[in-house]
């Protein structure tokens, strides 16, 4: 099993054994010790992996981290750990003060679900405050296993690792500012966009209503360029192989008068990208009806996705949640189907879990 596999089986792991850790012994050894050994180290020699290290701070004797991973005996990583239901917010000055009297280069946080991993880039031998890599291994993306990858004990290198921690740091608070300015604009970028078309003096009052109008403007861009890479991606395939929806069965009484828009279509596409990374996309179905259209897990109809209602003047979406409650949704596009990412997600989660 290579890394990814690695890491993708303890995500896997987690969701099925978290319910029934009620310590934080059992969180160790149920979710975080089998990550140590994903990253190449053996957590039952203490020559590699030290459980209980010593970390007196000051006058204060006893302190201890919960693990430490050596490299020719001594400390290259702290590992602190916490209970999986616990908000790691609370803990991170119990592992700057272990740091600060380690000679350990690189700080973990985590409880077994989260992990943070802390260094020295504002001022060295003192842990800065804030994390440069944070990953979430029930959401771990491709490009933060390959971050992970570097503290494997096949390819640990600390100046490799320092070379990347800053960049990482600085992207992470690059993403939450901007994240903050699209679903909030702050006067200064409203200020900024407006003076590009607007001749007037930017007033209070024209600041408030362009706040509005770039908040939309902002959001009415991000779906027009996703759907703009979907469709030449849809047209690039088309060009290369048959189209991927499987021609639809239904029966006899049901065929009459039905008929898959290009809208039920695109729809089907906007979806299968959505659950991509969840579920493999041939596990995701549409089945047409006249009164809806159905996307549905493995063909089933017993495990509805979503039905898009696009028939009447209002276009709809029904989403199910893991009692197959439906919520009714109003869209004006098959882009809006973005914005139900949760539920969509969530339900599938729902269908996969069962089978396990």
């Amino acid at each position: 099993m290579d890394f990814k596999d690695s890491i993708k089986a303890i995500s896997q792991r987690i969701a099925t054994l978290k319910d029934n850790l009620q310590t934080e012994e059992a969180t160790k050894n149920a979710l975080i010790m089998p990550f140590i050994s994903a990253l190449g180290y053996d957590v039952f020699n203490p020559l590699e992996v030290l459980p209980e290290m010593n970390c007196d701070v000051g006058t204060k004797k006893g302190e201890k981290i919960d693990y430490a991973i050596l490299r020719d005996g001594q400390p290259i990583i702290l590992i602190e750990c916490k209970h999986w239901a616990q908000d790691l917010n609370l803990h991170d000055n119990q592992l700057l003060r272990y740091f600060n009297v380690s000679a350990a280069k690189f700080g973990v946080l985590t409880n077994g679900i989260v992990y943070r991993f802390y260094t020295d880039l504002l001022e060295p031998n003192k842990m800065d405050t804030k994390p440069f890599l944070e990953v979430n291994l029930q959401d771990v993306k491709d490009a933060q296993i390959e971050e992970l990858k570097k503290f494997h004990r096949s390819y640990f290198d600390v100046e490799s690792i320092l070379n990347s921690a800053s960049e990482l740091k600085y992207m992470g608070a690059l993403k939450t500012a901007i994240d903050a300015e699209f679903a909030n604009p702050s006067p200064e970028l409203v200020k900024y966009f407006a003076k590009q078309v607007y001749d007037g003096i930017c007033t209070q009052k024209i600041v408030e209503q362009f706040g509005s109008l770039l908040k939309r403007t902002i959001s009415g861009y991000i779906s027009d360029k996703i759907a703009d890479r979907l469709k030449a991606a849809i047209q690039d395939e088309e060009k290369i192989s048959e189209p991927v929806v499987e021609p639809i069965q239904v029966s006899e009484e049901e065929s009459s008068g039905i008929v898959t828009t290009e809208e039920e279509r695109e729809s089907f596409y906007i979806i299968r990208a959505i659950l991509c990374g969840k579920v493999g996309v041939d596990r995701i179905a549409m089945r047409d009806a006249q009164s809806y259209c159905a996307i549905l897990f493995d063909d089933n109809n017993r495990k509805p996705i979503c039905r898009l209602r696009y028939n009447g003047k209002v276009k709809k979406v029904e989403t199910f949640d893991a009692n197959k409650n439906a919520t009714l949704h109003v869209v004006e596009s098959p882009v809006d189907l973005y914005q139900l990412r949760e539920q969509l997600e969530t339900v599938v989660a729902a269908y996969l879990q069962a089978e396990s």
